[in-house]
């Protein structure tokens, strides 16, 4: 089933609005939920806006909050969240990072207290169409265990790296874990396998069972021992800059809110030269042999492909979440 971008939207702002979002955050956040799904993140576009939603309802995202400065240092501002709209919240502050690199060269906006951004690269997209390189990372609570572990002690922590280019703009939108949370439940959901193993069952071996690894809450990380790392250097990064919440304390306070998030933009300083760069690049790399009917995308081409799919046909839903969401 696919229905209209603007259908889809529409339907969240008036379930917004029923829940007291001042008429100008409910379209924002309409269309940050609906942009998602437009560009085939449906994890965190149609199938998490109820979530969304219940956590409004339980008070752990505030209607009504809006982002307080804390501390200026130069081309660093540390912003309190007060458990606003995580990705109101990430659009402000990746907005602010792009001020202060307009006037510094470089701007960095790190923010504490503030709830899920929904899909990182959100604000990757946004720096990029602004002209600006774009990096944002956010911690989480726990669901992986650090290399040589077993009990989940780090987050899946994604991290975004976007660079603006005139024929597609380059996005890397990642987790620190093999497959998202989201990814893995939609797989779970269609009842199909991991194309490769994803994380270990309860016994310890790899599995590509999504719902053995959901489970276990053991997610595999990307790069092994490098991932591992790499996650809890993101959890350092984002505590620190903000003085918010460690993937700790936000698994210790039982739900997924306040967490802690970075927001960085840099100014190319010779656009002609940046897109020759960019462009040999992607070039080099798609000169490479492929096996079968493989093909060779850069980050976030696929992205642009799948908008302009579902901006002509229409964007494919899950029956069952979008009664589910009619009906709230």
């Amino acid at each position: 089933m696919r229905i209209a971008y603007q259908e889809l939207k529409a339907e969240f702002e008036r379930i917004l609005l029923s829940l007291d979002f001042n008429p100008q955050k409910a379209n924002a956040i309409a269309g940050i939920f609906a942009d998602n799904s437009l560009d085939g993140v449906y994890t965190h576009g149609l199938n998490r806006f109820p979530v969304f939603v219940q956590y409004v309802k339980d008070g752990l995202v505030k209607v009504d909050a809006e982002p307080a400065l804390v501390d200026a240092m130069g081309a660093i501002e540390r912003w309190d969240g007060q458990l606003g709209p995580g990705m109101l919240n990430a659009r402000f502050c990746m907005d602010r990072a792009l001020q202060l690199a307009a006037a510094h060269g470089t701007g960095c906006a790190a923010i504490r207290n503030t709830n899920h951004w929904m899909r990182g690269g959100t604000y990757g997209w946004q720096a990029a169409d602004a002209g600006y390189i774009g990096i944002n990372f956010t911690n989480t609570v726990a669901l992986m265990p650090p290399w040589g572990g077993i009990d989940p002690r780090q987050g899946n922590n994604p991290m975004v790296i976007a660079v603006p280019r005139k024929d597609g703009h380059v996005v890397l939108d990642m987790a620190i874990t093999q497959f998202s949370n989201g990814k893995l439940l939609q797989y779970q959901a269609a009842g199909e396998q991991l194309p490769v193993p994803g994380g270990y069952s309860a016994s310890g071996w790899l599995s590509t069972d999504p719902g053995e690894i959901l489970e276990s809450k053991r997610h595999l990380p990307i790069g092994f021992w490098k991932g591992s790392g790499l996650s809890m250097m993101i959890d350092l990064l984002v505590s620190v800059l903000s003085h918010g919440k460690t993937t700790a304390g936000i698994t210790q306070s039982g739900s997924e809110y306040g967490v802690s998030q970075v927001f960085m933009a840099i100014r190319p300083d010779d656009e002609a030269r940046s897109e020759q760069i960019i462009d040999e690049i992607i070039a080099y790399s798609k000169e490479s042999r492929t096996e079968g009917d493989g093909s060779i995308r850069y980050p976030g081409e696929g992205t642009l492909r799948t908008r302009q799919r579902n901006q002509k046909d229409g964007i494919p839903v899950d029956v069952k979440i979008w009664e589910q969401v009619k009906s709230l």
